[in-house]
């Protein structure tokens, strides 16, 4: 078994929880994801099976979107609904949200949270805020294309935006809450968060943990599959026997490239399915990945 499932992670369970779900199934060891989910997220999580997980960083490295829930009015340690949570000010008006909302826009330095899986040294930033000594994290360059308000919920003293963003890899949509509650001096974190959609897959296709029980208990569970090829937008090139037996032991294979690139990435397969990445450098293919079928 080789492809991606496309898993509608419930909030609860890690993303390393559904991992050991698909190994159980499959009862294979080389299952992985593309993207981590917090526990208290939803929505899109690719699962990687078999030589699949050779392409992990190809699958991770795209946009994503997602639906958030902001919640202004209060603060939070974690800056999601995890807490401890603090009261803020008052928030302005939706127009004003609306407003401040531009300059979540485009190409930015963020502040990763406290609270996350980045490392420094070796150590989670998470496990040394839970000791008391938190890490002193670097900014990084993130990018959102398109942010979007698509509701509106006010109570006394706080107001819930839900936000439909595309964001590039590597962005915080907990940063973006608190952010934006500190640039309207009233405090804000995330309430809720659900990826609809990551890889090339989206929540409306995907399948609930118990749908993919169903599916093994019945031995169907290669219904999920997914071929790598569907979400990978690059040429696919089909090799002969001898040339997939070189490609497969990384060899360089002859190969006219013709007006492609140098270094142009292409997806290469055989009679027997997919082989792994290669690159187009002059008269060659050469081997970058190869995935293991056996």
């Amino acid at each position: 078994m080789i492809g991606v499932i496309n898993l509608d992670k419930p909030v609860g369970p890690t993303s390393h929880d559904m991992v050991g779900l698909v190994r159980r199934l499959t009862g294979m060891s080389r299952i992985g994801h593309a993207g981590t989910l917090d526990p208290l997220a939803s929505g899109v999580l690719p699962i990687l099976v078999g030589g699949a997980t050779r392409l992990s960083e190809e699958l991770t490295g795209g946009r994503k979107r997602y639906e958030a829930v902001v919640r202004l009015g209060y603060r939070s340690e974690t800056d999601d609904s995890q807490g401890p949570i603090e009261a803020g000010s008052r928030p302005p008006d939706v127009a004003t949200v609306r407003e401040a909302l531009d300059a979540f826009v485009g190409s930015f330095a963020q502040m990763p949270p406290t609270y996350s899986a980045r490392k420094h040294a070796g150590v989670a930033a998470h496990r040394a805020a839970r000791r008391g000594t938190p890490l002193t994290l670097e900014p990084r360059l993130v990018t959102v294309y398109a942010l979007d308000m698509t509701e509106a919920r006010a109570g006394e003293d706080w107001l819930d935006v839900t936000l439909d963003l595309e964001t590039g890899p590597g962005t915080y949509v907990r940063s973006i809450a608190r952010d934006l509650g500190e640039q309207l001096a009233c405090g804000g974190y995330l309430q809720s968060l659900r990826r609809t959609a990551a890889a090339g897959l989206t929540a409306a296709d995907a399948r609930t943990p118990a749908g993919l029980e169903a599916l093994a208990a019945e031995g169907r569970l290669s219904e999920a599959l997914i071929p790598v090829e569907r979400l990978l937008d690059l040429p696919i090139l089909s090799l002969d026997e001898d040339q997939a037996r070189q490609f497969a032991n990384g060899r360089a294979v002859a190969w006219s490239a013709g007006d492609a690139p140098l270094d142009a990435r292409v997806l290469v397969r055989d009679q027997g399915g997919l082989l792994g990445l290669g690159s187009l450098a002059g008269d060659t293919l050469q081997p970058r990945k190869v995935l293991d079928r056996s």
